[in-house]
């Protein structure tokens, strides 16, 4: 099942099995994430009910290389000519380096899952831009690529100092209060509380996460909150 909010117009969350995609609707439209495989056809639907195409997608954007984010993402290809921009770090690893923390790494590297790490690993040939950080997209008044590494080596945010909105991908979790991100999930924890650091010196109204529903209301508090908590 699907839902959907509106965090500040024009700007759309859609939730389903749990994760997170944002449809960003401006002359062009923008992705960010792709959530997993099945929640496309809601997407297509509402751009549609919107009056618009899917061909205006123009460009998606992926935080990390996880499958819950980049699940969607070759149907979107399919039927766009979407540029789609990713972290350097997360889709430019060694073949034997997995994007996971070390159980499911220890997973998928047994020979019977090769098939399902494919799914689940993409690599630079499944994306045309290569993100260092730094980058700023000509989205919401100007959409900037923040490196935010610890849930994997290359996780990026992206924020909106116009829009004062700011999409964080896994860097932060969010259920019953903010938090870092699981220690079972997450590639490193000291470099998780450094991004949380970095966040907090931004000036937001609006958090969007990867997962659960947007903050809109006393955002930096909220980011202050988490820093207090992480730093003790």
């Amino acid at each position: 099942m699907l839902y959907k909010i509106e965090v500040i117009p024009n700007v759309y969350q859609f939730t389903f099995r749990y994760a997170n995609v944002f449809l960003i609707v401006e002359d062009k439209l923008t992705l960010i994430d792709t959530g997993v495989r099945g929640n496309s056809k809601w997407i297509i639907k509402f751009i549609r009910e919107l009056g618009r195409s899917p061909e205006d997608i123009q460009l998606i954007v992926l935080t990390h290389n996880h499958f819950d984010h980049t699940g969607g993402l070759g149907f979107f290809c399919k039927i766009t000519r979407a540029k789609v921009a990713a972290p350097k770090i997360d889709f430019t690893l060694d073949k034997n380096i997995i994007p996971y923390p070390g159980y499911v790494s220890n997973l998928l590297s047994v020979p019977g899952f090769t098939l399902i790490k494919k799914r689940w690993i993409l690599t630079a040939k499944d994306v045309d831009v290569l993100l260092e950080g730094g980058e700023e997209f000509p989205v919401l008044g100007g959409l900037k690529v923040i490196p935010t590494p610890g849930h994997t080596s290359g996780s990026i945010s992206l924020y909106s100092a116009k829009k004062k909105i700011l999409f964080v991908g896994d860097a932060i979790k969010k259920r019953a209060g903010l938090h870092l991100p699981l220690k079972t999930n997450t590639t490193d924890v000291g470099q998780a509380i450094a991004s949380i650091e970095k966040l907090a010196k931004l000036d937001v109204d609006a958090i969007c996460f990867g997962h659960g529903r947007p903050i809109t209301k006393d955002a930096n508090g909220r980011l202050a909150q988490l820093l207090e908590k992480v730093r003790n």
